[in-house]
């Protein structure tokens, strides 16, 4: 299903800085209506609100509130498209003290968060047409990283629950993307120690509204990522995306 952002309303949750501010930019620039900011603290769209007035509007979304998902979802009733950017990154090794912290910490956020996002937002959807939901997932739902290995466990799963959603949300008219970046330039990557090569968040951003036009359901948008995209590339055509009830 193709998707083209012009002139739709768009949220992005954890809009304020990163790679989520970054796809409010984008959206914008392509033609966006208008995006709503989901954010804990409102005051951090402040500088988004500043430089595009009206055409976004912040809105409290913490993903593990379900209240405030629930009620951003009766706030932003108009929606045509989410994308669902946040997420949190402890990552800790399977032997380390803190892993089974962090892992409910990243799996409440990352997976739960998700599930809440897409529950509270696919009626929204369905009643405006169908439109469109984007999981931002990594090249860390394929592959496990040792010093990340609660991280990439979240990611794992939020990539299995993605690829539900695009049955499930496709059989209203919804596409669905699954989005694997790699290093890319944000705080995040920074606190991963994966600062050194990673590129800038526009990638990711110019990808999604490439991939939502273009209609494709996994997106790798940079360099290290495309790699993983072209060693996966079989097994996803072949098994992620195929229907295999009609094989």
């Amino acid at each position: 299903m193709s998707f083209d952002v012009n002139g739709k309303v768009a949220l992005v949750t954890g809009a304020n800085r990163g790679i989520g501010k970054t796809i409010v930019e984008s959206l914008l620039s392509h033609g966006a209506k208008k995006v709503y900011a989901a954010v804990r603290d409102l005051k951090s769209a402040d500088p988004l609100v500043a430089e595009y007035g009206d055409r976004v509007v912040p809105v409290e979304v913490d993903l593990q509130k379900p209240a405030t998902i629930t009620a951003a979802a009766q706030t932003a009733s108009d929606v045509e498209l989410v994308i669902n950017n946040a997420g949190v990154y402890k990552g800790q090794t399977p032997l380390s003290p803190e892993a089974a912290d962090s892992l409910k910490f990243e799996f409440d956020v990352n997976v739960y968060g998700l599930l809440r996002v897409a529950q509270a937002f696919a009626p929204v959807l369905k009643q405006n047409g169908g439109g469109a939901f984007v999981q931002l997932n990594s090249i860390a739902s394929l592959k496990n990283f040792l010093s990340a290995a609660t991280y990439s466990a979240s990611k794992a799963a939020s990539y299995s629950i993605t690829q539900a959603l695009r049955e499930e949300l496709g059989a209203q008219g919804t596409a669905v993307v699954s989005v694997h970046p790699g290093p890319i330039a944000t705080d995040m990557a920074d606190h991963a120690g994966m600062s050194e090569g990673a590129e800038p968040p526009t990638v990711v951003s110019e990808a999604i509204i490439h991939a939502l036009k273009n209609g494709e359901f996994h997106v790798f948008p940079d360099s290290m990522a495309k790699q993983f995209g072209e060693g996966y590339e079989s097994f996803a055509k072949n098994f992620i995306e195929a229907n295999l009830a009609e094989a």
